[in-house]
This record gives structure tokens, sequence and C-alpha cells, in this order.
């Protein structure tokens, strides 16, 4: 990293981070063609679990290049200088790089699932198991990822 001054060396500040974090964005590469997409979340076992529709974009992606990049960001800021060469933005950052696996056993994805329920409702009420099956969840094995802040 460049700026090693922006480095969150504490891993614990990175996990909060990514529990406080409401968007995770999923950089993908088809063909050579970057591909961005926002995603839900969930993150356990130092793994992130994204579900989708079982058939779209993302999914023939992976299927064909399971290598991904992700970001999330919080805590935003602009702080105004004297000239607008001198502005500069407060933030806190996590970006990460992983492999993703498309889950086929219903145990498998009913874990990430109640992950992703979990990160936005806090808790998991049930539900049954026909609508996941119709649900891709996606597991992303997480390969290395950093934390960066400015401001704080």
């Amino acid at each position: 990293m460049r700026r090693s001054e922006k480095e969150i060396v504490d891993r614990s500040q990175v996990d909060l981070i990514i529990k406080r974090a409401l968007v995770c964005r999923i950089a993908l590469c088809d063909n050579g063609r970057p591909y961005v997409v926002p995603v839900n979340f969930g993150y356990g076992d130092g793994r992130l679990y994204i579900h989708s529709a079982s058939k779209g974009t993302k999914i023939d992606i992976l299927s064909k290049n399971p290598l991904v990049s992700f970001e999330m960001d919080l805590d935003h800021a602009l702080v105004e200088g004297q000239e607008p060469c001198s502005y500069t933005f407060n933030y806190r950052s996590v970006v990460g790089f992983g492999s993703a696996v498309v889950l086929n056993d219903l145990a498998e994805k009913r874990k990430g699932m109640d992950l992703i329920i979990g990160h936005y409702a806090g808790s998991v009420a049930p539900y049954p198991d026909d609508a996941l099956e119709k649900a891709a969840v996606v597991r992303i094995e997480i390969s290395s990822m950093t934390g960066r802040q400015s401001g704080y």
C-alpha cells in the first residue's frame, strides 16, 4: 500500500467496517471486460456470501471466471479546503480479492443466506426451502483484503 499511514492494520477494525457496511461492490471480469455490481452480503468465518437470481450476468461470468475483487466503504465526509485541489474526503474502506463458488448444497446455501439476512435484520426468521432452492447463494473465499481510512 503506497500510503501506509492510511492502512488499517487492526483486523478487528477491518471486520467492523465489514459489519457496518450496507453495500458490497463485487468486481468480475468477463473476457477482459470489467463488470462491477453492488450486492447485499453477509460475512462469517472469514468468507463473504452474496445472493443472486439463479440466472443472470453475475452467475454467467462467475461460471467462466470465479476470481473477484470486492469493496465496501462507509463514514464518508467531504472536507473542504481553501481551493478545489486542497479538498479531501474522510472514509473507511475494505478492498479484497477472492474466488467465488456458487453453492449447491442446501445446508451451505442456508448458512450463507442466514449470514446475509442476519447482516441486515440482526436475526434470522424462518424461510421456506423452496425459496432458498430458487436463489443462487455465492460464497467468496477471501484470499486477501486490506482496510484503509482517511480522517479517522
